[in-house]
Formats: C-alpha cells, structure tokens, sequence
C-alpha cells in the first residue's frame, strides 16, 4: 500500500508541509508529486487529472480516493494505520490534540496572512500587529493547556509527537522565521520543531528545490536561520551508503555524499546540482556534478 502525496512547493507551502508530515513522520509508505507554485498555471489547473482537488497537500490512495484536506487526511490515516500513533493512545490527550489540530485547520488567519512561511529566510526587527499578538497569545493557551492536560514528558504537546504537532509545525517556522514574541515555554516547543529531523529535512528540500519566488518575501532586515546549524558534507562517487531508499522522495538512491565520515544515498531528482546541508540522520545535499 503506496500512496501518492501531491504536493506544492517545499519552501512556501505550509500546508503541505503538514501533509508530508503525517507520512514521513510515521513511517507510511509514500511517493511524491510536486507541484510548480511559479507555473503560469494556478494549482487547481496543475490538479485538474485529480479532480475534484484544488489545493495541495492532495492524498490519493492506493485504491484511488482522493483526499484533499489535511485533516481528513490525518484522521484516515489514523483510521487506516492505528499502529502508526498518529493520534496519542491516550482518550484524555487523544481528544485534546484532535481539538488542537482543528483549530489550527481553521483559525490564525492573521499569522497566515502576516508571516506566510518562508524556509529560505529569517527575519528580525519585525513588529507585529495587535491582531498578530491575540493569534501569538491564542497559541500559548492553547499549548499551555495542552501541557498542562496531558503532562507530556517530552517537547510536544500531548505526549509523543502527534498529528497535531505535524499541524503547528509552520506555526513554528513563522514563529522562529519572523523572531515573534513568544513565551520561554512557546520558544522551547518551537525549538523542538526546528531540530525535528523530518522538519530539518523538508527545510533542506526548500532550500534547494524551485525558484525563488518573491512574493513571499517580506520588507524585515533578514538574519541567519534561528535553528541548529547544518553539518559539512561532500558529494562522493563510491562508497555504500547506510540508505536504500533517499531519504528526501523515498525513490532508489543514485547519488552519495558524505558526512563525518559516513556515506548516504540521495535520488536524481532531489540531488543533482544542488547543494545545502541537513544536519540530522540524512545530512546533507551538496552539488554532484563531479559524482556523474
């Protein structure tokens, strides 16, 4: 069982960056289809063989369903792979982040519309509105409840990580990209995204993959990327990686690189002349010309 997980552009996209979540942080079994958000033509027309979708991410399953909606995607593949945990085992902490994730689905239009996500800058010196302050105020609520409902452990909100971290996830890169005010125990939570290794991942995608599209930008004095910083690494020609698969699009390896000391494999389509570094258990992209 494959899906086939439609997505938009890594760097700008955040609800897509929901959607690969909820497939890559679970271990589902995926392939990806990307979209061209500098394409004259509008998503819904890049769309239109999997009608009646119009908006990425889109999720068709193995037997042909098409699911167009994070949410519904989150609860049928929490329907379909119970043992995934894509929801916490627990009622109390279960209710409590199904509850988070629909709020998230529907409301902060004003830290959406303020500071779209944007993986290839950070800002500083930004000043938010008083309605951008009530969404920032909103979230440490209803995280500190979260807390305090569920007594988590570790960094995220209800226990392990959750669908519904996968659905604050670019609240985080806003949160971290614009230098918004935040509470000590907000910032902490924002952190853990920043060095999750599938976040660090799709970052390393946004870094690399597509154009530069300018309408996101913001007029903010731009500073370095608040999250840890990436690792060294150098294309290779020989060696056998520690990966079969890449572990960016899940297709066969093609390409290798090397970091620390250790080899791992990327696929063509993600690898070739590129170059940026992610710094977890896949480190790195870097140019692979020479590695032909």
């Amino acid at each position: 069982m494959t899906y086939t997980l439609i997505l938009g552009d890594f760097a700008y996209s955040s609800w897509s960056l929901r959607g690969w979540l909820l497939l890559n942080r679970f271990g589902l079994p995926y392939k990806t289809r990307l979209l061209d958000f500098n394409d004259t033509a509008s998503v819904a027309e890049q769309l239109r063989d999997v009608a009646p979708a119009r908006t990425v991410p889109t999720l068709v399953t193995p037997e042909g369903a098409i699911i167009s909606e994070s949410l519904a995607m989150a609860e049928e593949l929490a329907s379909r792979h119970p043992e995934a945990g894509l929801w916490p085992g627990d009622p109390l902490a279960r209710a409590t982040a199904r509850t988070l994730a629909a709020e998230m689905h529907a409301g902060f239009t004003t830290l959406r519309g303020d500071c779209p996500m944007n993986m290839r800058l950070a800002y500083t010196g930004v000043t938010p509105s008083d309605a951008l302050l009530a969404d920032l105020a909103r979230l440490e609520v209803i995280w500190d409840h979260a807390r305090k409902t569920t007594a988590p452990e570790g960094p995220w909100l209800c226990g392990g990580y959750s669908a519904a971290d996968a659905f604050f996830a670019p609240v985080a890169a806003r949160i971290a990209g614009y230098g918004l005010p935040v509470s000590a125990t907000a910032r902490t939570y924002v952190a853990a995204h920043l060095a999750d290794p599938a976040f660090r991942r799709w970052r390393a995608m946004g870094l690399v993959h597509g154009a530069t599209l300018e309408r996101y930008a913001r007029d903010y004095a731009t500073t370095d990327w608040p999250g840890p910083i990436p690792r060294p690494a150098k294309a290779v020609s020989t060696g056998t990686p520690e990966n079969e698969a890449c572990p960016y699009s899940g297709d066969p390896v093609t390409h290798l690189m090397e970091t620390d000391g250790r080899i791992f494999g990327f696929c063509n389509a993600f690898c070739r002349d590129k170059t940026v570094a992610d710094p977890d258990a896949w480190p790195a992209f870097t140019a692979l010309r020479d590695a032909d």
